[in-house]
């Protein structure tokens, strides 16, 4: 199937929550936009959008990458409440319904999608890919628009083929820095709680998403954002120095070949003009 992207406006993108508090990312121009994921309260969704000037009747699909609550917490309230269409793919919208702490759930706001098979919200072309987690499925998406294009893998156990063919693609990307290897090591979590979270279906440590950026990294890469940190097992600062001083020792120039930034936990981000 072929696409023409015809868009000529300017896109930005935020951050309005990001971490095990909550998750959820604004795709968009000022006509319409998308929000990926949607795990924190819809009335922090609506104050943190209009803070960026954003308004709700603005967001014309909500795409999720997989089923736990800090990913999904709103997804009955904005699908069937505010009439958005919720894409997913069929594992993941199975969960949400069976998932008793979506109070609302989705009927008519459903929209089934597959792994690999391009959808469009207006000018963006979406396409899903796996992404290994312990959920009941968990997707990345590569989204096209224009000439640009975005990637956003979180809640990585590790890194795989399709995680590194859509990187080499993206000239945006989201992507998870969850732990600081010695402070998980270190801290306080029981044994089974931090075999969980470096199993290969957990997340991603500093260090791994440090080593796969600055041996993959492409000229086409303008901005690079951590997600999804620990807030017992890491810390911003941390996470941003790990990157930087690997891309750094690989001779990538950051802050002037690449920004990188680091998104907070249950804060808004500053808006970038992609």
């Amino acid at each position: 199937m072929q696409y023409e992207l015809f868009n000529t406006e300017q896109f930005t993108f935020f951050s309005l929550g990001s971490g095990s508090s909550g998750n959820c990312y604004y795709l968009g121009n000022s006509k319409y936009g998308i929000l990926i994921d949607a795990g924190i309260g819809p009335r922090i969704i609506k104050k943190r959008l209009a803070e960026h000037g954003v308004d709700m009747s603005t967001i014309w699909g909500v795409i999720i990458t997989h089923d736990h609550y800090d990913h999904i917490r709103s997804v009955g309230y904005l699908g069937e409440k505010q009439n958005i269409p919720v894409y997913a793919t069929e594992a993941v919208h199975r969960a949400i319904s069976r998932t008793p702490l979506v109070r609302q759930k989705l009927n008519g706001s459903v929209r089934m999608i597959k792994k690999w098979i391009p959808f469009k919200i207006e000018d963006l072309k979406i396409t899903a890919f796996p992404v290994p987690h312990d959920s009941m499925e968990n997707v990345g998406y590569f989204i096209e628009f224009g000439n640009q294009k975005l990637m956003l893998a979180t809640d990585i156990g590790v890194i795989t083929d399709d995680i590194r063919s859509f990187m080499l693609k993206a000239n945006h990307l989201v992507i998870e820095s969850n732990y600081d290897e010695d402070m998980l090591v270190n801290g306080s979590y029981p044994h089974h709680l931090k075999d969980r979270i470096t199993n290969g279906t957990g997340h991603l440590s500093n260090k791994e998403t440090a080593q796969f950026l600055a041996k993959n990294y492409s000229a086409k890469l303008k901005n690079i954002w951590l997600c999804h940190l620990s807030g017992d097992n890491n810390h911003p600062q941390i996470a941003y120095d790990t990157v930087a001083s690997e891309l750094a020792s690989s001779g990538v120039k950051v802050g002037e070949e690449v920004k990188l930034s680091v998104f907070g936990r249950n804060v808004l981000s500053e808006k970038t003009i992609l």
